[in-house]
């Protein structure tokens, strides 16, 4: 159930403090330029029972300034800090108010998600390099790592402080190479936003595909047949799947593994193929539609069994063998108050206590006794290893039951209703593998979007990773950073 609240801005902080101590998480923080003057939307989650909440705020068009909702949510801080760097809307009072998307070499005054931002201007140094925090002292020095990486992965800038081989402090810098996804969005048809959607974060097509297309359904009032809603959890557990069974092989690696992490791509490369079978491409494109979903194929049950055995023989190896066990046991600890404090989701929060999972709380279909959510507590490496693997079990059950009786090769699709026939604003709430995904659209009268804003899980799990590796050593950062496997492309990381 999702209720709206147009609210006076000096109402903003008693509001969300009541919503946050009942047991509600901010999940996105979305600005929009009406007609009428700037307009901010805070969407507030819980669940069971799905439960969404939003307060609508409108500012003054000759001083867009909202109250600071930082002391009271640590993502509310960071959203707030993005909203100034593209809307140029003032948190009043925030405890950290640098820039946190816009690079010091975009220049002061331009906000590229005004209507009147035009194209970009001339970058140059007007604001001086980063101020990245200087930790001094005797024997301390920096190690800079980024942004160009030696793989194909975007770029982030890591800045360590270190004494001998132990971190003091980490920096984390993203966003060097923001498209403008929310930007792209404005204007599009539906169907014409959905393969953006697909690309917010290449390895989760499905998932934000299938938050888009939630959104656009609840506003328009659009009512999906409940085979397709199978279909669609069936293809979202495929994803988790394919992504889980490289992230095990990969800290394998990152701990002298070689040959483990090999068979686990050997797995993975499998199921890219069966990706292809099911939807005709290897990351799942195409299979999520608005209205429905489209599936070329239904995997063999026998199939997925044996790529099960493969898997949980490859996790039993590598669980089994002292070195690899040892160094993930204790390293990188992100303990539950800290996870829960920054706001943490998916596996990450999963491996630090925190149960939450948006196919409880928010399901789209009927997932039943067959959901076991794994958590672990100890928070390190080991922990974010054994939620994976477990995951992979728990998604190959759900696979199983999502495809038994379920036709392919056609398009399982709602009845197209005509514009304006919904609300014309909606929200979709998945949990994607790397945790719970928000996407809240709002509609033109003749359909087209007038804005989309997703968020991606590592928008929240980003600044856990610093924490994690506080007092570790420097070798330990490339297993951690791959522990925590983030986007970093993730809605323009």
């Amino acid at each position: 159930m999702r209720t709206t609240h147009e609210i006076d801005i000096t109402e903003l902080h008693r509001q969300a403090h009541e919503l946050l101590t009942g047991g509600h998480r901010l999940a996105l923080v979305a600005a929009h330029l009406d007609e009428a003057g700037p307009r901010v939307v805070y969407l507030f989650v819980a669940g069971p029972p799905d439960t969404r909440t939003e307060l609508h705020v409108r500012l003054d068009p000759d001083r867009p300034e909202v109250p600071t909702l930082a002391h009271l949510s640590y993502p509310a801080g960071r959203f707030e800090r993005e909203m100034r760097d593209l809307f140029g809307i003032v948190p009043l009072d925030h405890p950290l108010p640098r820039r946190l998307v816009r690079h010091f070499h975009w220049p002061r005054g331009w906000y590229p998600m005004r209507p009147d931002a035009g194209p970009p201007p001339a970058f140059g140094e007007q604001e001086g390099p980063y101020p990245f925090l200087e930790v001094e002292g005797d024997g301390v020095y920096e190690i800079p790592v980024g942004p160009v990486h030696a793989g194909l992965i975007e770029p982030g800038h890591f800045r360590f402080s270190v004494v001998g081989e132990t971190i003091l402090r980490l920096k984390a810098r993203l966003w060097f190479v923001h498209k403008g996804v929310e930007k792209l969005f404005q204007g599009r048809s539906v169907a014409a936003g959905l393969p953006l959607a697909e690309r917010v974060s290449g390895d989760t097509a499905v998932g934000h595909a299938l938050a888009y297309c939630l959104a656009v359904e609840e506003a328009t009032g659009t009512e999906v047949p409940e085979e397709a809603q199978r279909a669609r959890a069936f293809l979202l557990e495929l994803e988790r799947v394919h992504n889980h069974v490289a992230d095990l092989g990969m800290l394998c690696n990152d701990v002298g593994h070689g040959i483990l992490n090999a068979h686990a791509q050997r797995v993975r490369e499998k199921l890219l193929r069966l990706n292809r079978e099911v939807t005709g491409h290897r990351l799942l494109r195409g299979g999520v539609v608005p209205g429905g979903a489209a599936l070329h194929a239904v995997p063999d049950p026998a199939r997925l069994r044996a790529m099960g055995e493969d898997i949980r023989e490859i996790a039993d190896l590598a669980l089994g063998h002292s070195t690899v066990r040892d160094r993930f046991t204790g390293t990188a600890i992100l303990h539950t108050a800290a996870a829960r404090e920054i706001g943490c989701l998916g596996y990450v929060a999963r491996a630090s206590g925190i149960a939450d999972d948006a196919r409880v709380a928010h399901p789209f279909t009927g997932y039943g006794p067959q959901l076991d959510v794994p958590v672990h507590d100890s928070g390190d490496v080991l922990a974010r290893f054994l939620i994976r693997a477990e995951e992979i079990e728990t998604s190959l059950a759900l696979i199983q039951r999502f495809t038994d009786g379920l036709e392919a090769s056609r398009a399982m699709l709602a009845p197209q209703l005509p514009p304006g026939s919904g609300p014309g604003t909606g929200v979709g709430l998945v949990e994607g593998w790397r945790g719970t995904i928000a996407t809240r659209v709002e509609l033109a009268p003749d359909g087209t979007l007038t804005r989309v804003k997703p968020v991606d899980p590592s928008f929240f799990n980003w600044p856990a990773l610093p924490v994690a590796l506080a007092d570790t050593i420097v070798p330990d950062f490339p297993l951690t950073n791959k522990s925590f496997n983030l986007s970093y492309a993730g809605n323009d990381l």
